[in-house]
């Protein structure tokens, strides 16, 4: 850990100077209790550090949260080993590429069977928040159960005994977006209407008390929960899909499903805290987690450490290193291919700008998150899935 100012923290050994820069600004503010927390992931975000811990006392900074409301991971370990699987892995690839859309859930036509009880789930869930979600996404029932794009994956998996693990990425999808910047918007409202002065617009707050943070809490929560109701239903259909690859059902030995974009009240240093994670897993000493690298590089199980100085958190994942265009600029289609050699994905110029380079070394981010979390099981993909 290293002390960057007064009220900012980092464990990351590879950070630049902007990202540095833009976690301290938002450490500034007022009702930051006790430090900003910045993961070995950072990097530069909108408004807020992408990989940062934002504790607040009696205020709460949509921008900090982030608009992929309860984005995060689930895993499934199965019954399988690497011996009890297909050696053709193209026809599981294209099977989940069937069963869930992998890019804008406002392309699905229909909602499926097996998401209607989760849907009802959320439609009573809003009713007693008092809010529509088709407000802000008029089709928000038929995105559950889809992957999105950029980041989001889907993969098949085998940890260092060569057991098959099912490893999935995701949020909110669009109703998750709309609601954030939604509140990001009404909070620059108000700091536009009280006159205060903010270093960065995105840095605008909602108060505790006041009917625009209740009404942002209780539609957060909501996404919050889509979100996670959205990566089981996918990873019912995936479980599905590898059962009718292998030829048996599969076994769950064990579930997880953690966000990483995502708000709680909390106890840190003596004060009940708002925590924002902005790319950043509740790490509580026992929690189970997951970090998940890029695409052709490794993946991680973990269990939380408890950490006092981190707020109980850890990294999220890899965290860029090269923007999305600068990678579609530097990195050639031949170079993905070769990064993902042994790995069966969608061969596709599409996915150049998330090619492991762009990225940091996950071996690095775990390496400097030694006091974050204990490492479970390493996981290396064999199938991996995308949307475009």
């Amino acid at each position: 850990m290293q002390r960057l100012a007064p009220q900012l923290v980092s464990w990351a050994s590879l950070i630049d100077d902007e990202t540095v820069e833009q976690a301290r600004v938002s450490s500034t503010m007022r009702f930051i209790h006790p430090h900003v927390a910045l993961m070995p992931d950072a990097h530069i975000g909108i408004g807020a550090t992408v990989g940062s811990v934002i504790p607040t006392l009696g205020a709460i900074m949509p921008a900090a949260v982030g608009v992929d409301i309860g984005c995060g991971m689930i895993a499934v370990k199965t019954q399988f080993a690497a011996s009890d699987l297909p050696a053709d892995r193209r026809p599981v690839r294209e099977g989940i590429e069937r069963a869930i859309p992998l890019s804008a859930g406002h392309d699905n036509r229909r909602i499926v069977d097996t998401a209607k009880p989760r849907v009802a789930e959320l439609e009573a869930l809003a009713e007693s928040a008092g809010f529509d979600p088709a407000k802000n996404s008029p089709g928000w029932r038929k995105q559950l159960g889809s992957l999105g794009s950029g980041n989001h994956f889907i993969e098949v998996s085998l940890d260092e005994t060569d057991a098959a693990w099912l490893f999935l990425h995701s949020g909110s999808r669009g109703v998750g977006n709309r609601i954030a910047r939604h509140h990001i918007r009404v909070a620059q409202d108000l700091a536009r209407s009280q006159r205060l002065r903010l270093p960065n617009r995105d840095l605008a707050h909602l108060t505790e008390g006041t009917r625009e943070f209740d009404r942002y809490i209780a539609e957060l929560r909501w996404a919050q929960h889509f979100a996670l109701l959205n990566r089981e239903e996918m990873m019912d259909r995936v479980i599905h899909q590898v059962s009718e690859w292998v030829g048996t059902p599969v076994q769950e030995l064990e579930r997880i499903n953690c966000h990483h974009n995502f708000t709680e009240l909390e106890e840190h240093f003596g004060e009940r805290v708002w925590v924002s994670r902005k790319g950043a897993i509740q790490a509580d000493a026992g929690r189970p987690g997951l970090i998940p690298g890029s695409m052709g590089t490794a993946s991680y199980v973990v269990e939380g450490l408890g950490d006092r100085m981190s707020l109980d958190s850890a990294p999220h994942g890899a965290g860029r290193q090269v923007s999305r265009t600068r990678a579609r600029a530097t990195f050639t289609h031949a170079q993905l291919r070769e990064a993902m050699a042994g790995i069966e994905f969608r061969d596709a110029e599409a996915l150049v700008d998330e090619i492991p380079q762009a990225y940091k070394p996950i071996d690095q981010v775990m390496a400097d998150s030694a006091d974050l979390v204990r490492v479970r099981h390493t996981l290396r993909q064999i199938v991996n899935v995308k949307g475009d």
